[in-house]
C-alpha cells in the first residue's frame, strides 16, 4: 500500500487544486486586445502586425505613401503568387494596413468548400518594396517562416547550439576506440540539429526529410538496448578521456548558470508557457479552466489540467497582465522545470550506481542544446520530462510511479501511453501475489493522484467541452512539420505506425526485457518516440520527453558492473528466479 510519504503527497496536492478551483471570482479576468492575426499586444495601436482595413483603395490613408490598389497591384505581380494563383482559378484579393509602416494583400480560394488563404505578400509603405512572399503552408503557419530568434532567441544561433554540441560530445569521446558505437549515439543526436537548422531558416523541404534520419535511429538502439538479452559486457570507460569527473561537474554548474541568464537575458514565450499562465490566473480567479481562453492563444486550454495548476504558484509571484508581455511567471516555471531535470537525473544517476555518473547524466542535459532550447522558449516541455525523470527515480515503489505516471499523463496526454509500461515494472518474475499488490499499489497512486488533479475538470462540469478542447482539438490538429501534415498520400501509412504504437504501448509491459531502471528507461523512450513518429502535429521541444531515457539507456550502461556467474554455478535447484532477482538488483 502507499507508504505514508505518499498520502501526505496526494493530501497537499489536493489542498493546492482545491483552494483555487473552488474560491469565488474576485474579479473579472483582464482582457487583452489583439489584431485579427492573433498576434499578442497590448495596444493595438503600437502593435506592429495589427490588421486594418483602408477605407478606399484608390485613396492614400493618412501617413502612407501607397495606396491599397498600388500595394495589390505590386502583390500580384510576385512571380510566386503568380503561380499559385494559376492553381485556383478564381481567387480573391483583400487588402489590409499590417502596423503603422506595411501592407498586407491576402489571396484566397475556395479549398473542400472553405475559404483559405493560398497566398500573402507583405510590402513596406515607404518604398513599395516587397518584404515578405508566402505560398503553401507558411502563409496559415507563420512559426514556419524562420523569422529569426521566433523560437528561443539566442538559444538557437550557430554561435551558442554548435559550442554546445561540441562540450556535448566531447567528454564522451573515447579516442582511443574510434568505430565504439557510443560516437554513432552521439552523432545520430546531434544530427537532430540538421532538421531544426533547416526549420530556423523557413526550408520545411528540408527540415521534415531529416527530422526522421535520428528518430529512426535513436529508436532502434533504445529497442535493442531495452530488449536484448542477458547483461550487456560493460563499456570500457564511462567518460571517453575525462579521469576528474569533479571537472565535468564544474562544466555543469557554469552551464547551468549559461541557461539561466540566458533564459532571464535573451529568451522569449511562446504560446506553449503563455497557456499555462492564464490557465493559472484563470485557476486563481475561480473561473472555468476550459474554454473562453484569449483570442491571442484561443487553444491554449488544449493540455491537462496540472499543466495549469503547477503554473499556479508562479502567477502568483508574478501575476499575470492580461497581454502576452514579458510573462516573468513563465520564464521562473520554465527554469524551475528545468533545474528539476538536472537535480532529478543526477539522483537517478547516483541511485543507478554511483555519483559519477549522476554527475555524467546531469551534465548531459545542461549541454544538450535541445535542452537548453525548450528553456529559452519557456515552454512546459521540461515539466513532462520532469516528472518522467521522477518516475524513474521511485521505478522501485509503485504507488509512488503511479502518482509521477498521473501527473506525466495529465500535464501533456501523451505519457500516459506509459502507463501499462509503469504499472508491470519490477513484476517480471515475481510470484503472482506480489504482481497483483504492485500493479494495485501503482493503480491505487494513480487513481487518486489522478482524481485529485482532475478537481478543476470535474467542478466545470461540461466534460463534453473539455475533450473538445484538448484531445479532441489536438487529434483533428493538421501541421506541416510532419511528413504526415507535408506530403500526400501517407494516410495508410500513418494510420499503421499509430496502430503500432498503440500496439506496443500495451505489449511492452508484458515483453520479456531487461528487468532493471536501464531497461525500463530504453522501452518507455522507444514508446515515447513511435508514439511522436506517427503524430501529424509534431515539433522539437517533444525532443526532450525522451532525452532522460535516452541518456539513461545510452550512458547508464557504460562502466556498470560485469555479470557474474559464480552463484548460479553453486545454487540449490530451484534458486534460479532468486538469483534472477539478485542479478537484476546489482545493475
Amino acid at each position: 500500500m502507499p507508504t505514508g510519504r505518499t498520502w501526505l503527497v496526494a493530501a497537499l496536492l489536493a489542498l493546492v487544486l482545491a483552494a483555487p478551483a473552488g474560491a469565488a471570482a474576485t474579479g473579472s479576468t483582464p482582457g487583452s486586445t489583439t489584431s485579427t492575426t492573433g498576434v499578442p499586444t497590448l495596444t493595438t495601436q503600437t502593435d506592429p502586425n495589427a490588421l486594418v482595413r483602408p477605407e478606399s483603395l484608390t485613396e492614400r490613408p493618412e501617413g502612407r505613401l501607397l495606396t491599397g490598389k498600388e500595394a495589390r497591384e505590386i502583390a500580384e505581380a510576385v512571380p510566386k503568387v503568380v503561380a499559385e494563383r494559376e492553381k485556383f482559378p478564381g481567387s480573391t484579393v483583400d487588402v489590409f494596413l499590417k502596423g503603422q509602416t506595411r501592407w498586407q494583400v491576402s489571396f484566397y480560394a475556395t479549398v473542400d468548400g472553405r475559404r483559405k488563404e493560398i497566398a500573402q505578400v507583405l510590402i513596406q509603405d515607404a518604398t513599395g518594396e516587397v518584404s515578405e512572399a508566402w505560398t503553401g503552408p507558411q502563409v496559415a503557419w507563420t512559426m514556419a517562416r524562420g523569422y529569426p530568434g521566433a523560437f528561443g532567441r539566442k538559444a538557437a544561433a550557430a554561435y551558442v547550439w554548435i559550442p554546445l554540441l561540441v562540450l556535448f560530445v566531447l567528454p564522451f569521446v573515447d579516442w582511443r576506440r574510434p568505430l565504439r558505437m557510443r560516437h554513432l549515439d552521439l552523432l545520430m543526436l546531434c544530427s537532430l540539429s540538421v532538421s531544426l537548422a533547416f526549420f530556423s531558416h523557413g526550408n520545411l523541404a528540408g527540415s521534415v526529410p531529416t527530422t526522421y534520419p535520428p528518430l529512426l535511429y535513436l529508436l532502434g538502439r533504445l529497442l535493442w538496448i531495452g530488449y536484448r538479452r542477458g547483461v550487456p559486457a560493460p563499456a570500457r570507460h564511462l567518460l571517453g578521456g575525462a579521469r576528474a569527473p569533479y571537472w565535468l561537474a564544474i562544466a555543469t554548474i557554469f552551464l547551468v548558470g549559461f541557461r539561466i541568464g540566458l533564459n532571464v537575458l535573451d529568451s522569449n514565450v511562446i504560446d506553449v508557457g503563455y497557456s499555462g499562465v492564464i490557465g493559472a490566473d484563470r485557476l486563481t480567479h475561480g473561473d472555468a479552466l476550459y474554454g473562453d481562453f484569449p483570442r491571442d492563444n484561443e487553444h491554449g486550454d488544449t493540455y491537462g489540467p496540472v499543466n495549469y495548476l503547477v503554473y499556479v504558484p508562479f502567477e502568483l509571484i508574478w501575476p499575470w497582465s492580461g497581454g502576452w508581455d514579458d510573462l516573468p511567471a513563465a520564464h521562473g516555471a520554465a527554469v524551475v522545470f528545468d533545474l528539476l531535470c538536472l537535480l532529478g537525473l543526477f539522483l537517478l544517476g547516483r541511485r543507478l550506481r554511483d555519483t559519477t555518473l549522476g554527475i555524467v547524466l546531469a551534465y548531459a542535459w545542461a549541454a544538450f542544446p535541445f535542452t537548453l532550447f525548450s528553456l529559452c522558449t519557456n515552454s512546459n516541455d521540461a515539466l513532462v520530462a520532469a516528472f518522467l525523470i521522477w518516475a524513474l527515480y521511485v521505478s522501485a515503489h509503485p504507488a509512488r510511479r503511479g502518482v509521477l505516471a498521473a501527473l506525466a499523463g495529465l500535464t501533456k496526454f501523451a505519457p500516459l501511453s506509459l502507463v501499462p509500461l509503469l504499472a508491470l515494472h519490477g513484476t517480471q518474475g515475481r510470484p503472482l501475489g506480489e504482481r497483483v499488490r504492485g500493479v494495485a499499489r501503482f493503480a491505487l497512486g494513480f487513481a487518486i493522484t489522478a482524481a485529485i488533479a482532475m478537481l478543476p475538470v470535474w467542478l466545470q462540469g461540461d466534460l463534453g467541452l473539455v475533450w473538445d478542447r484538448t484531445l479532441g482539438f489536438q487529434l483533428d490538429r493538421d501541421a506541416p512539420f510532419s511528413a504526415w501534415g507535408r506530403y500526400d498520400g501517407l494516410d495508410g501509412v500513418q494510420v499503421a505506425v499509430q496502430a503500432a504504437a498503440v500496439v506496443f504501448a500495451v505489449a511492452a509491459a508484458f515483453l520479456p526485457r531487461r528487468r532493471d531502471v536501464i531497461g525500463l528507461a530504453a522501452v518507455a523512450g522507444s514508446i515515447l518516440l513511435l508514439l511522436q513518429l506517427g503524430t501529424t502535429y509534431w515539433f522539437y521541444l517533444y525532443v526532450v520527453w525522451v532525452l532522460p531515457f535516452a541518456f539513461v539507456a545510452l550512458l547508464g550502461r557504460d562502466g556498470e558492473a560485469p555479470p557474474t556467474p559464480e552463484p548460479r554455478a553453486q545454487a540449490l535447484p530451484g534458486d534460479e528466479e532468486l538469483l534472477d532477482r539478485v542479478g537484476a538488483q546489482r545493475v
